[in-house]
Parts: structure tokens; C-alpha cells; sequence
């Protein structure tokens, strides 16, 4: 699912929630929301890592050790940005685009 630049993450969420299968869901405090995220994942049994936001009155708890398992994910994203047209998006197609994305990751896969 492709979402606008300026969208927020939840937005992104919101579409994908239903289609997630891993039992564990590790994500940035960009998906710090309790109705959103947290009810959602726990309403179909899954167990959420995500670390609270700064702000937060009442922080929830998260798996510290887990969460760190999460630069792997990160790592992976930034060697696709060394794609210029994945970084600047240079195709306006949803289907070139992800065309691109499966080309670049398999070139790192096989590297």
C-alpha cells in the first residue's frame, strides 16, 4: 500500500492492520496510538513492541531488547534509498514504483 509522502504512519496502518500475520509487531513511536494500534493488535492476539511517545501521561510497556531487533528493518530501508528513483520516487505509477522497489531489494538480496 502506497501512501502519500506527507501522510502520517497511522494512515498507513490503518489499511494494512487486517493483513498482518506475524504474531509479534515491532514499530516506531510513530504508531504510539492506543484506540489505533495497540487495541487493534491486541483484539487479534498479536503482541505489540512499540516504544511510548515522550509526552505520554501513562507509558505503556514494551520489550526493550526486542525493540533493538528493529535496525535491521531500518538498515534494509536505507540501502534501498541508495536507489535514486526509490528516494525521489521518480515513477508516478503505483506499479512501476513497486516494480522498482522488487528490482532494487533483489539486487541487495543478491549482494
Amino acid at each position: 500500500m502506497l501512501t502519500p509522502g506527507q501522510a502520517s504512519d497511522l494512515k498507513g496502518f490503518d489499511g494494512l492492520a487486517s493483513t498482518i500475520e506475524a504474531e509479534i509487531v515491532i514499530a516506531d513511536k510513530g504508531y504510539d496510538a492506543d484506540k489505533r494500534v495497540r487495541q487493534v493488535l491486541a483484539q487479534a492476539g498479536k503482541t505489540a513492541v512499540i516504544p511510548p511517545r515522550r509526552n505520554r501521561r501513562n507509558p505503556a510497556s514494551y520489550d526493550k531488547e526486542l525493540y533493538k531487533k528493529r535496525h535491521h528493518i531500518e538498515n534494509f530501508f536505507s540501502r534501498l534509498k541508495d536507489f535514486r528513483a526509490i528516494a525521489t520516487r521518480y515513477d508516478k505509477s503505483t506499479g512501476n514504483f513497486l516494480s522498482g522497489i522488487y528490482l532494487a531489494a533483489a539486487i541487495i538480496w543478491l549482494n
